[in-house]
């Protein structure tokens, strides 16, 4: 009988440690589930929201030009046909105007005299139609603006393609949908009628204040287990050990010296994270100006680690500071010897954070770095990231000042993607802005895009502040930038980032 009993007990202690492991995994997957819910009903209103922002910037262009047309109705259409066109040359968007009298057009800017019935009932609002496309281009969406006064009347109409542009690159992820009246238009370009479809994951539909349209956005089924497994993976990880834990808490403590903190202090006493340098280049000459210093994780099992693995928990532990210390140090011990054959100050790019702006001994790192070099051979730039927010304390200041003192300069990395660049700017004394890769990599693609670089270009000019263009891979890229006089340039156009060894001979070979 004893012997009956004990396979049943054995049987029962293993259910009670696997339901015992299993229950905190469960109930982990289920609030994991309802946040990613939420962050995807957030994360779609906030789309949408900068999708009608846009689509209101667009408006007003559009609207402007009728505005200004309206007057000329009425008047022969040989006698206004040449301001139509200015419009339509003048606004970006615009892609045709025309003008009405008792809601008939008479005049347009592509055909000239014209006749053609409007209801004004088709418009939303009385003001705005989404129609398929026109004789000229029958399959491209067009978005009309209606301004009436009495009998006069002018239209001018907005291209559908900016209009799914706009759709597609604020989208990305998320499914959006412009309606205007019956009408919707989604971001592969294609017009629909009648009801817009369900999103079947965190549908959301906001209306502009503004101009009689929505928008309409959400994601596809199963994106929020999509939303999970790329999003929570170091959670997921945490339910397994802590499912781990209630089966079998003695092993789990012992693996506890495994954990991110841990392994990556062990790296820094084994040196293990190394220096990788990526060159910058005069925009002119095209010559090696100076080089940003990328922090590498040599691991000894799982090889060379990318950053973004590893810098989150360097900062949120606080390692992020002696990191770079040691990575400083040996940036030192690499280039120094060099420095006396540099023909003009050679620029070396570090980049800090807030938990660096904590104190004053960023002060002292900086003064022993630039003292392992010659007199004048070196402008040591910090690049201000943006994972965490430099409050502007009396500390930070003081350490801005005192960097200022010794000579370093102060760059802004990735600016104009951060929600704090601009406080930067007026907040601390900045020489230099390094635009974001993503607006360089628009350049002949986006016209939106596009604009916005050219603004970042001008607002630097009007600063005085020199520029840095990260992510240059096109000789297309390298010859816009040039022409706009962004002062470096720095991409895969001009090298990877490599090792210590394999700069300095290419270096020398450059």
């Amino acid at each position: 009988m004893p012997l009956k009993n004990k396979p049943r007990k054995r049987g029962l202690k293993l259910a009670v440690t696997l339901l015992s492991g299993l229950l905190p995994i469960a109930l982990g997957v289920v609030i994991l589930y309802m946040q990613a819910e939420r962050a995807l009903v957030q994360n779609a209103q906030e789309t949408a929201e900068e999708a009608i922002r846009q689509f209101e910037l667009m408006l007003d262009n559009t609207a402007q030009a009728a505005r200004e047309l309206l007057p000329l109705a009425g008047q022969s259409c040989l006698d206004v046909k040449l301001a139509l066109r200015e419009q339509v040359t003048r606004r970006p968007f615009v892609r045709s105007t025309n003008l009405m009298w008792d809601d008939t057009i008479y005049c347009s800017s592509l055909f000239g005299d014209y006749h053609e019935k409007v209801s004004s009932g088709d418009y939303a609002g009385g003001r705005l139609l989404l129609m398929r496309g026109n004789p000229v281009t029958p399959d491209t969406a067009l978005l009309i603006y209606r301004l009436e006064d009495g009998k006069r009347g002018a239209l001018s109409t907005l291209d559908g393609y900016h209009l799914s542009n706009v759709l597609r690159l604020i989208g990305r992820q998320t499914l959006l949908v412009l309606q205007v009246g019956n009408n919707s238009l989604t971001a592969d370009g294609h017009f629909h009628e009648g009801a817009l479809p369900d999103f079947p994951v965190a549908q959301s539909m906001l209306k502009s204040s503004r101009y009689d349209f929505s928008v309409a956005a959400g994601f596809p089924e199963g994106e929020t287990w999509r939303y999970m497994s790329s999003e929570y993976p170091p959670l997921f990880s945490l339910l397994i050990f802590f499912g781990v834990i209630s089966g079998a808490i003695g092993h789990v403590l012992q693996k506890r010296s495994t954990s991110p903190t841990y392994e990556m202090q062990r790296a820094l006493e084994a040196a293990e994270f190394v220096p990788y340098f990526q060159a910058v280049v005069h925009g002119d000459s095209k010559k090696v100006s100076g080089v940003e210093v990328l922090m590498r994780w040599n691991h000894p099992k799982e090889g060379l680690v990318r950053p973004d693995l590893f810098i989150p928990f360097a900062e949120h532990s606080g390692l992020i500071v002696p990191m770079t210390r040691s990575l400083m140090q040996q940036t030192a011990a690499l280039l120094a010897p060099l420095s006396s054959s540099f023909d003009e100050p050679f620029h070396i790019g570090i980049n800090i954070t807030a938990s660096h702006c904590q104190n004053l001994e960023l002060v002292k790192d900086c003064r022993e770095f630039l003292h392992a070099f010659a007199p004048g051979s070196i402008h040591l730039v910090l690049e201000l990231t943006e994972r965490e927010l430099i409050e502007p304390t009396a500390i930070t200041h003081q350490l801005f000042e005192q960097l200022h003192e010794l000579g370093v300069m102060i760059a802004i990395d990735d600016f104009g993607t951060g929600h704090s660049s601009l406080g930067y700017l007026r907040q601390f004394n900045v020489d230099f802005l390094k635009i974001d890769q993503s607006f360089v990599a628009m350049i002949g693609v986006d016209t939106l895009t596009s604009h916005i670089l050219d603004s970042i270009i001008q607002l630097a000019g009007k600063l005085d502040l020199a520029m840095v263009a990260e992510g240059v891979e096109t000789q297309a890229q390298s010859d816009y930038l040039t022409a706009h006089n962004v002062n470096f340039q720095q991409g895969y156009l001009y090298g990877r980032p490599m090792p210590g060894a394999e700069f300095i001979s290419a270096l020398s070979d450059h």
